[in-house]
């Protein structure tokens, strides 16, 4: 099952590195060294089992830019199903950034018109802290007004935080399919094993697939947290010629095991009640993997 998913965006604005980082395992000050990309490059990602994301990293410069609006236009746009348009939010072209923007959104309705659209503001890190909120809405706002009559979901992002897993995490929960069905056996598993929260991770990439939760929790970033850091520790064990397998983290109010569930993906299981033995959970959290896998090969076994 291949699904077509362009990267695009003016030359500089960041989509190599952000692909390098989540696909790539590269750590954010290894992107430094990456040069601009030529023209387009294609690469399959291969992503919960049979799901391949058929991704096309556009360069950015003016001249590549005409040519896939113009002498390309059908074939770069066609059968598309995610558009992924990076801005940078430091962009001294603002108005020219929008014109091929608009152009995009020009061959896009022509030709794939049912694609989903993610715009993403992307190196809000040089943007100063207390101001971020302000600039990325006022950016949103205006993308929102200028996609018209098409709908966009737009995202604030960096390479130097969890910003960038959330955003990828929600373009590719969007191409699942049937994903409702993961969900509920997740609410499941929750309930069973009496736990706060239950996340689903793919297992290459970390990032989020989907989560179901028992209990409020008040940081929204959570998730995207634990992503980048699992995600760097895995490759800290890669570097010691060592396997990341599982992992288990108590304290005095909560405890965490994170662990694979099936050859796709990994499970986290997070729980404040300090009476339940680890060893009751990690039974759980073996007696679900028949079912997640399943699930697993029937929707991505096709």
């Amino acid at each position: 099952m291949k699904k077509k998913v362009l990267l695009m965006g003016k030359s500089g604005s960041g989509k190599t590195s952000m692909r390098s980082i989540i696909f790539a395992n590269y750590i954010a000050r290894d992107t430094r060294r990456l040069g601009a990309t030529i023209d387009v490059e294609h690469s399959n990602v291969r992503f919960l089992g049979n799901l391949v994301l058929n991704l096309w990293d556009c360069g950015g410069q003016e001249v590549f830019m005409e040519n896939y609006i113009a002498a390309q236009r059908d074939h770069i746009f066609r059968n598309v199903e995610v558009l992924i348009y990076v801005f940078d939010v430091e962009s001294r072209e603002y108005e020219k950034d929008m014109h091929y923007y608009q152009s995009c959104l020009e061959a896009i309705m022509t030709n794939s018109k049912d694609a989903r659209i993610f715009c993403l503001i992307h190196k809000m890190d040089l943007v100063p802290e207390d101001q971020r909120d302000a600039v990325f809405e006022e950016r949103e706002a205006d993308l929102k007004r200028r996609s018209l009559p098409l709908n966009i979901t737009a995202f604030g992002t960096s390479i130097w935080d969890e910003t960038l897993y959330k955003a990828w995490s929600s373009i590719v929960y969007s191409l699942i399919p049937n994903v409702r069905q993961l969900e509920q056996h997740l609410e499941s598993l929750c309930a069973i094993c009496e736990a706060d929260e239950v996340v689903l991770f793919e297992r290459t990439t970390f990032l989020v697939i989907s989560h179901s939760a028992q209990k409020p929790h008040p940081d929204v970033h959570r998730f995207e947290k634990v992503s980048n850091i699992i995600k760097q520790f895995k490759l800290s064990c890669s570097k010691s010629q060592a396997q990341f397998q599982s992992m288990e983290v108590r304290s005095s109010t909560f405890a965490s095991f994170i662990d694979v569930l099936t050859p796709n993906t990994y499970v986290m299981v997070v729980m404040s009640d300090g009476t339940i033995q680890s060893a009751a959970t990690l039974i759980n959290i073996a007696a679900a993997r028949p079912y997640f896998q399943q699930i697993e090969q029937g929707q991505f076994g096709r």
